[in-house]
């Protein structure tokens, strides 16, 4: 594994710190997109992933430390103890605080979002398989199984890449809900609660194969969170649906009197949404 990739004395390239810039960009280019795509104001993109990385990590922050039983400067500003629930609700709050704030409307943005988080989650997660930074799994005897001896958290003993199972159905989830994006964008709200559903799918099923300490029974605390986000991501699909569907018209243009010099497109050619 190469927890750093460029090493210059004090200063270095780490290979998760890349792969977190590289799911940034690669969030902002894709939001910025659908934005564009659904005429809502497009720079809008760069401050979520900004607020969503901002808002993820000082979650992840203080969530970890309330469980250490204590908040110090130092467990705030260390390199550890990103605990991944406590980021995603913080994460959801900084996105939240910014798309409520910004001329677009709020849940047809949010459903934006929503499935990138799953497009960025893998990424990241490709960053954690190269750091060797203690996700994997436990030890195991499959063809496909890996030692990280140079990790960050070292280990000798092949065991299960389980980075590797959470990039590959983050990816796969990811691609089926954002090929459906056209048939549930009308029900605004719907796209974000899937997306909940299926990111409680995928970290459930992923703790199978980690060496997290369990809390009940043989449930792990993320997977209680999964459970959470799963029953919660059914009650905004249900509620999103109950709702009257939100449908794109386009309004003809206003002639314009003889002698008028062109101008920028009047508002009334643009899309607009109405309920039905």
């Amino acid at each position: 594994m190469y927890p750093t990739i460029v090493d210059f004395g004090p200063i270095g390239i780490h290979s998760y710190g890349l792969m977190l810039a590289t799911a940034f960009i690669t969030s902002v280019f894709v939001i910025q997109h659908e934005l564009k795509r659904r005429d809502f104001v497009p720079d809008l993109a760069a401050t979520i992933v900004v607020a969503a990385a901002v808002g993820g990590i000082v979650g992840a922050k203080i969530y970890a430390a309330l469980l250490d039983g204590q908040i110090t400067f130092t467990e705030l500003f260390s390199t550890s103890g990103l605990v991944w629930y406590g980021g995603f609700i913080g994460g959801c709050l900084g996105v939240l605080f910014v798309v409520v704030r910004s001329p677009n409307p709020t849940l047809a943005t949010i459903d934006i979002v929503g499935p990138v988080v799953l497009l960025g989650y893998g990424i990241g997660r490709i960053g954690c398989l190269l750091a060797g930074d203690g996700d994997y799994g436990p030890p195991s005897d499959v063809p496909w199984a890996m030692a990280f001896p140079n990790g960050t958290v070292p280990t000798d003993v092949p065991v299960h890449p389980t980075p590797i199972y959470e990039t590959l159905m983050s990816f796969t989830l990811f691609g089926v809900l954002w090929s459906q994006r056209l048939k549930w964008e009308s029900f605004q709200g719907a796209l974000f609660g899937m997306s909940l559903i299926l990111l409680g799918v995928e970290r459930f099923i992923a703790e199978f194969w980690r060496i997290t300490p369990r809390v009940l029974g043989w449930m792990t605390a993320a997977q209680i969170f999964s459970i959470v986000a799963f029953i919660v991501g059914i009650v905004i699909v249900f509620w999103a649906r109950s709702r009257p569907p939100v449908v794109a018209e386009v309004v003809q243009p206003v002639e314009e009197p003889m002698g008028t010099e062109a101008s920028a497109p009047s508002s009334a050619t643009r899309k607009r949404r109405r309920r039905r």
